[in-house]
C-alpha cells in the first residue's frame, strides 16, 4: 500500500460518523440507491440502513455502486426491525414528510445521534416509518414541483448534517473499533492478498503504522502455497 493511499483511507476512518445515518423506506430504483449511498460516503456516513420487505427490492439494491466497499447498507425486511436498532443506539428518529407537523430540515439538531427516514419514489415514507418518527421534517420548495428525487432530497439533508456537525468538531475524531479499521486497511490496501485470504480460508494480518502488512512467515507459507480450488493447469 502506498503511503498516499495508507493516509487517506485512514483520513476516511477519522472523520466517519458512527451515530449519523439514513434509512431508505423501499426505496429500489438502482440509481437513486447508489446516489444515495455515494453522498453518504462523501459526507462521512460509516453505514445506512434500507427496508426492503421483497427480494426483489434486495436484488436490485445489491447493486447499488462501488460506493459500497465504504459504506455498508443494513438490510431490514420490516421498519419495526431497523426501529429497534435505531432505538437501541439512542438516535433521534426523522421521517420526511408534507404535512402540517413537519419541520424545515435546517431546523434540527444533527449533532445528536441522528437517523433520518427516507422515502419511496412513488409512495414517500410508509406510515409505518411515520409512526415511529420523532419528528417529521420538510425541504421548502417555492416553485410548481411538490418533491425532489430521493436521493437529491437525501443529499440536502445529509449535507445539512455534515455542516452542523464539522462546526460542531465532531469530524477528525476516530469513533470506529481497531478491528474494523484494521479489516479496512488490509481490504482496502492490499485488495490481492485480502482476495486471496478469503478463498484460502485464511485469518487476516495486522496492518502497521505505516500501512505494511504484519505477519509471521506461517502465514506467508499459507499465502504462498497452491490455491486448493485453483483450477489444474491444462
Amino acid at each position: 500500500m502506498s503511503p498516499e493511499r495508507f493516509k487517506r483511507i485512514n483520513q476516511m476512518l477519522d472523520n466517519r460518523q458512527t451515530d449519523l445515518t439514513v434509512c431508505l423506506d423501499k426505496v429500489h430504483k438502482t440509481n437513486n440507491i447508489a446516489a444515495v449511498i455515494r453522498t453518504a460516503d462523501a459526507v462521512g456516513i460509516h453505514q445506512i440502513h434500507a427496508v426492503w420487505p421483497d427480494i426483489e427490492m434486495r436484488v436490485s439494491g445489491n447493486t447499488a455502486s462501488g460506493s459500497q466497499q465504504w459504506v455498508k447498507t443494513i438490510k431490514h425486511y420490516h421498519m419495526d426491525e431497523a426501529a429497534a436498532q435505531f432505538k437501541a443506539a439512542g438516535m433521534q428518529i426523522l421521517a420526511t414528510n408534507f404535512s402540517e407537523n413537519a419541520v424545515d430540515f435546517r431546523d434540527i439538531d444533527y449533532t445528536k445521534p441522528t437517523v433520518v427516514i427516507m422515502g419511496n419514489e412513488r409512495d414517500g415514507v410508509s406510515e409505518e416509518g411515520l409512526a415511529i418518527a420523532d419528528q417529521q421534517i420538510i425541504i421548502p420548495m417555492i416553485g410548481m414541483v411538490q418533491s425532489l428525487n430521493v436521493s437529491v432530497a437525501s443529499a440536502l439533508v445529509m449535507y445539512e448534517a455534515q455542516r452542523q456537525r464539522a462546526e460542531a468538531g465532531m469530524y477528525g475524531q476516530r469513533t470506529l473499533d481497531d478491528a474494523y479499521c484494521q479489516t479496512m486497511l488490509f481490504e482496502q490496501g492490499h485488495p490481492v492478498y485480502a482476495k486471496a485470504c478469503r478463498r484460502k480460508k485464511i485469518p487476516y494480518p495486522a496492518i502497521d503504522e505505516k500501512g505494511q502488512i504484519v505477519a509471521d512467515e506461517t502465514w506467508w507459507q499459507r499465502m504462498r502455497a497452491p490455491d486448493p480450488d485453483a483450477e489444474p493447469e491444462a
